[in-house]
């Protein structure tokens, strides 16, 4: 799994484009239809737990940690007006940006790409300061 996890690849977006994209900083997370609407799902990428959501078709990840009292429950979380609710607290997150609804810091955010009907998702790696 991790060899195609790595693999340096150029994949098209759909068999109808003629536009690609270097999936190169990518790693394979599921397939689309392991996804179900308006649910998170958890990972973990380059040591750094996520939580991936698909809304209305279209599919966001986000640090899966939130800043209020560390939960990792951000996947569990409900999905409000663009946002996810950290099932928590209450807190919200924009899906799209990760901040606040005040505009604050909130959520990392990382890119999706999705092609073939899979889900790559390009998460830097963890640096640790031992």
């Amino acid at each position: 799994m991790l060899a195609e996890q790595r693999k340096a690849t150029w994949l098209m977006i759909n068999s109808n484009s003629s536009k690609s994209i270097d999936l190169t900083e990518f790693q394979k997370i599921c397939n689309i239809s392991e996804l179900k609407e308006n649910n998170g799902k958890k990972f973990i990428v380059n040591y750094v737990e996520i939580a991936v959501f698909k809304v209305n078709g279209e599919v966001f990840a986000l640090n899966n940690i939130c800043p209020h009292q560390h939960s990792a429950l951000i996947y569990d979380g409900f999905i409000e007006e663009g946002c996810v609710v950290c099932p928590a607290h209450g807190w919200m997150f924009d899906l799209k940006t990760g901040k606040l609804p005040t505009g604050g810091k909130g959520l990392d955010i990382y890119h999706v790409q999705v092609s073939e009907g899979n889900v790559f998702v390009k998460v830097p790696e963890k640096k640790f300061n031992w």
